[in-house]
């Protein structure tokens, strides 16, 4: 049973006849990509969330990469989700460059918001190495828990499965990201309530949007044709086949 369903698996077009990826497809990761950027520039803001204080991205646009990440998973596989995550981390060091090129050009006369610029897109070192340390390990969990709960569910319990694979991303994700940007400049106590607030508020919001998450995933498969299991793929990070 299991290598026909591999055979099947295989045979599972994830491009066009043309070879070009499908619209959908690069839809969703443009989507993903935007959500990750989004999320570094709005997290500067904290907010206060029934007396809890996050980032702002952390309730607002971060979440939604992992949303798109379950659905790309979901949909087209891991390959392609490893492929997009990638992407993703590229985008967003180009764009950590362009901030950070256009903050060291010397500023007109007129010009007096170089002090805001500075306080909203001067990333520091230690927050950039946290971020993309912690988008990275937060990502491929995410990727691999859910694609292969997917085999061991026989593709059923999507809930199940979205929310499981999130409670490890956004774990790691928060553990990575916290520990590394904070500590020695908090109480141990405080860090770890850091690290428990994001990851609680995070899963929360892919709670949810559970069934938001089952109409993208369920109108996808139809409009694509493919239902991808991924029997005998590799989950290294490290592998673009």
């Amino acid at each position: 049973m299991r290598s026909r369903q591999n055979e099947r698996v295989q045979r599972i077009p994830v491009e066009t006849p043309g070879g070009l990826y499908s619209r959908w497809f690069v839809a969703i990761t443009a989507l993903f990509v935007t959500t990750l950027i989004a999320s570094n520039i709005v997290a500067v803001k904290i907010v206060d969330v029934w007396g809890l204080y996050v980032p702002a991205g952390t309730v607002t646009v971060f979440p939604l990469s992992y949303i798109f990440g379950d659905v790309l998973t979901e949909v087209y596989g891991y390959r392609r989700a490893r492929l997009v995550i990638w992407l993703g981390f590229a985008c967003n060091l180009l764009a950590v460059m362009a901030f950070t090129a256009t903050q060291y050009l010397p500023a007109a006369p007129f010009w007096d918001a170089q002090a805001a610029y500075e306080r909203i897109l001067g990333y520091t070192p230690r927050l950039l190495a946290a971020s993309f340390l912690a988008y990275l390990v937060g990502e491929f969990a995410n990727a691999a828990v859910l694609s292969r709960l997917k085999i061991w569910t026989h593709g059923r319990l999507l809930w199940v499965r979205t929310i499981g694979s999130t409670l490890v991303g956004q774990g790691l994700d928060s553990l990575v990201f916290v520990t590394v940007a904070f500590i020695g400049t908090m109480a141990g106590a405080d860090l770890v309530r850091t690290i428990v607030t994001a990851w609680l508020v995070k899963s929360a919001y892919e709670a949810v949007a559970t069934p938001f998450t089952y109409l993208v995933v369920n109108a996808l498969k139809r409009a694509e044709g493919i239902d991808t299991y991924d029997y005998g793929v590799s989950l290294s990070p490290f592998r673009l086949d």
